[in-house]
């Protein structure tokens, strides 16, 4: 049986990598349906076992910290993520969650818009002009992109007053999604391979790659727009509802997507415009991914307020993910840089979703058996949330007799190692750490932004200096002449003078990111920054034991085992030793600030009057607490509500501080805790 705490802690660190994947480098690696079913099951495992449940669990943010290349902007208000949904039962019960807290039979009035499938940022327009345009980040700080923001027409740099709808306020923070358009963005992508540069996968990705250019000419050229969905702070106004808020905002000379925004007074008419923008979805100019729904009352919007990172008044309905039918031409295996062989699908080229898909993953062996693809199988192929392509299905009617089952190789394809699977995993790997497949993309890996953060080294320069044996292990970056540079493609006198800066400032990470751009199985950028944390440096992370690694918060005993051995290994010693001898010199971890209920045990009984058994959960949590579903000596305290149950006569006998929901809510807020009794 699945050990709870192993499972949730695995399921963490997947969702972390994911977040950053997408919020941060604009590389999704996975679907937002394999996506969904991670974070799912996450929130079920903390929902059963709430005692270990912990105030940076991804169910507790919103998405990945924003890049260090624009300087940071702290949101007034935090920029929430949305609760999904993926069915009308789920709308359904949705509104009754909102029915329960309000305590009426009746639905509020809802708004129902397109969820435009783009980037979120916060305008700030302050004495009516534009001050500050920043990314979402990690919905409490986001990146500075005024200048580039400043480029996109659909953006006023000034606000002007309108008779109707009132002056605008001195402060008024605006939230919308930046995005381009299909159009522009097949034109952009015509013209990147002349240029030597890959297209984006998607126009979210083509959206976001443009807004974070550090020269705001680029972005300027990229044609994006944007879509305002609402507001943060907006002093001196008196809306009642957010349809007024976005009459406001238009009139005000903000873009708003008027002619799609619709006001429902049933659920029914909910439902049905939702399926309505889902039928019309490949017909609009602009990709979407789901709708929004929100309670259209401001003061009802208030009350209802929000839990650990969404609103409790809005909710997202995700659309079933783009499918189309093609055929797979071959199947070919590709190797990671952990060794890892994936098959991939080669196809007749088809639109999904309005992209061009060429290629999908098939995942491993397993699944390929299990869903009996085939060479030139007639396939359905899906790009759920726009992310990577696969295989979902073969369309087994259209089999003619002429296809070809695929066989794994034995070996590996790239260096002609046997492969191996271990410990029962679905995956096969090449063991061969010389593996020329393995070798590139650990040289990725190392040089990435969240990395070594080499800037200017790009893909096809670094496996220029593979293939002509420049570089063969990491600290042979460190070793670089300009000589050895110039000889390269595209390299001149000036980029092979800024490649060698940029490597020069590369020598300086943090402590994490010097252990994440290691390689180290298994050990993702939150992982890093526990290790960094706990270790201090990386010489004493190399000394430690599986036993005391698995000690550690957040480390189970397959990191742990994959960090021993990573430094077991005499190469991967050397090759950092030779990195230290190199110049790098890491900064060491900053301090983690301390709160009132670090690492303190709390049990909740009865019902409390001013929030729910999981808003309280998400409470302590959030302040460093944790929640136990049972009373015993490691309690700290006991939290009674109405109605309390025999946890309350438990802690008694066990003589643990009891508070009252007053003593409680006084000691969440930073006072001092009042006891209702200790048992004595």
């Amino acid at each position: 049986m699945t050990d709870p705490r192993q499972e949730i802690e695995s399921l963490r660190e997947q969702i972390r990598y994911h977040n950053t994947k997408y919020y941060t480098m604009d590389a999704p690696e996975i679907t937002d349906a394999e996506y969904d079913r991670l974070f799912r099951r996450l929130q079920q495992l903390e929902e059963a076992h709430p005692q270990l449940v912990t105030p940076d669990s991804p169910t507790r943010q919103v998405g990945a910290a924003p890049l260090k290349t624009f300087a940071p902007v702290r949101h007034r208000i935090p920029m929430l993520s949305l609760q999904n949904s993926f069915s009308d039962s789920e709308i359904i019960e949705f509104d009754a969650r909102i029915r329960r807290f309000l305590g009426t039979e009746d639905s509020p009035a809802y708004g129902v818009e397109p969820k435009i499938d783009g980037l979120a940022v916060e305008l700030i327009y302050k004495n009516r002009r534009l001050t500050t345009a920043a990314t979402r980040g990690d919905g409490s700080v986001g990146e500075n992109v005024t200048a580039n923001v400043r480029t996109i027409l659909a953006v006023p740099i000034e606000l002007k007053d309108h008779p109707e709808v009132g002056p605008v306020p001195e402060l008024l923070e605006v939230r919308g999604e930046i995005y381009m358009e299909k159009d522009e963005f097949e034109s952009l992508n015509r013209d990147r391979p002349a240029k030597g540069e890959a297209p984006f996968a998607n126009p979210r990705n083509a959206a976001a790659g443009s807004l974070r250019q550090l020269d705001f000419r680029v972005t300027a050229k990229r044609r994006l727009t944007m879509f305002c969905y609402g507001v943060g702070t907006a002093q001196g106004t008196g809306f009642s509802s957010q349809a007024e808020v976005m009459r406001a905002l238009q009139r005000w000379g903000l873009r708003i997507n008027a002619g799609m925004m619709e006001t429902c007074e049933s659920l029914d008419e909910v439902i049905n415009y939702c399926h309505k923008l889902e039928k019309i979805r490949d017909s609009l100019p602009y990709e979407i991914d789901g709708a929004v729904i929100k309670v259209d009352d401001l003061e009802l919007q208030r009350r209802l307020g929000q839990i650990s990172r969404s609103p409790r008044w809005a909710l997202a309905y995700k659309f079933a993910p783009s499918r189309e039918t093609t055929r797979i031409l071959k199947i070919d295996v590709q190797v990671g840089r952990t060794g890892a062989m994936t098959p991939v699908a080669h196809l007749e080229p088809v639109t999904v979703g309005g992209v061009l898909v060429k290629r999908a993953t098939l995942h491993n062996e397993d699944e390929i058996r299990k869903k009996d693809i085939r060479e030139r199988d007639t396939v359905l192929v899906q790009r759920a949330g726009d992310v990577i392509p696969e295989v979902v299905a073969v369309v087994t009617s259209k089999r003619t007799g002429v296809e070809k089952p695929f066989v794994m190789p034995d070996r590996c394809p790239v260096c002609g190692t046997l492969a191996v699977r271990k410990n029962q995993e679905a995956v096969l790997r090449c063991p061969n750490p010389l593996c020329p497949a393995q070798v590139r993309e650990q040289f990725k890996h190392f040089v990435s932004k969240a990395a070594m953060d080499i800037d200017g080294l790009g893909e096809k320069t670094l496996l220029q200096m593979i293939d002509r044996g420049v570089i063969k292990d990491p600290p042979d970056l460190y070793n670089l002449r300009k000589k050895d540079i110039l000889g390269l493609e595209r390299m001149a006198e000036k980029s092979a003078e800024n490649l060698l800066q940029a490597i020069e400032r590369s020598k300086q990470p943090t402590l994490a990111r010097l252990i994440y751009a290691l390689g180290i199985r298994h050990v993702g950028e939150h992982t890093a920054d526990i290790l960094a944390r706990q270790y201090g440096s990386i010489e004493r992370l190399q000394e430690a034991t599986e036993e005391e690694l698995t000690g550690v918060h957040g480390i189970g005993p397959q990191i742990a085992e994959q960090i021993v051995s990573y430094f077991a290994d005499g190469s991967n010693r050397r090759n950092l030793q030779r990195l230290l001898e190199k110049g790098i010199s890491y900064e060491p971890p900053a301090g983690i600030p301390s709160s009132h209920l670090d690492g303190k045990t709390f049990v909740l009984t009865g019902s409390l009057e001013s929030m729910t058994r999981s808003e309280a959960r998400d409470v302590i949590t959030s302040k460093g607490g944790k929640l136990a579903s049972t009373v015993g000596k490691s309690t700290d305290y006991v939290v009674a509500g109405a109605s309390p149950g025999s946890k309350l006569r438990k802690a008694t006998e066990l003589n643990i501080e009891i508070l009252d929901e007053k003593a409680f809510l006084e000691m969440v807020s930073g006072g001092k805790p009042v006891s209702k009794n200790r048992g004595e």
